[in-house]
């Protein structure tokens, strides 16, 4: 099973995300999907850490999530877009190859047996980027959140901290 979640910056998705899977498993998974690229992001990573609490196992994966032992269980993926931008710089920031590896990377996980919790930014409702490759990036995003938003058999959208269900199973 998929469950998409998206929303803008702080529009409280992961917090919703998490308290979804404990509500699924006393022993849930979180796979983080970043790599830290600067101390403003590390001290964020921290703070993540130490919210989530012990009961967490926590993979840090940059790609080829369904190689983590993680079928038959309550999984959180946080978040397509660091997901999606390690893939994207690997595959020289060319939309259709990028696309093209996540959407196998999602098939994948669909084959898995579980819950999988995937957690992505909405990019397209914030402002222009200033740069080609951050309208590249911002085009990808949204086509790759169009495709796990087809997969998932509920899709639910953050606002102010409040769940819109798009999709319900």
């Amino acid at each position: 099973m998929i469950i998409y979640i998206s929303g803008g910056v702080r529009s409280g998705k992961s917090k919703y995300a998490q308290d979804m899977a404990l509500k699924r498993s006393a022993a849930p998974v979180y796979i983080a999907t970043a790599k830290i690229w600067d101390k403003d992001f590390e001290q964020r990573v921290k703070r993540h850490q130490e919210e989530r609490g012990r009961q967490w196992k926590t993979y840090e994966a940059c790609q080829n999530l369904h190689l983590l032992p993680i079928e038959n269980q309550t999984v959180v993926i946080d978040c397509v877009t660091l997901w999606l931008t390690n893939i994207f710089m690997d595959d020289e920031e060319d939309i259709t190859k990028a696309l093209n590896v996540f959407k196998i990377e999602i098939d994948l996980l669909e084959k898995l047996a579980g819950t999988f919790i995937i957690v992505s930014n909405e990019l397209g409702m914030g402002l222009h980027a200033e740069t080609a490759l951050g309208r590249k990036f911002a085009d990808l995003q949204g086509l790759a959140n169009q495709y796990v938003a087809g997969k998932a058999d509920e899709a639910i959208f953050m606002v102010s901290g409040l769940p819109l269900y798009l999709k319900k199973n």
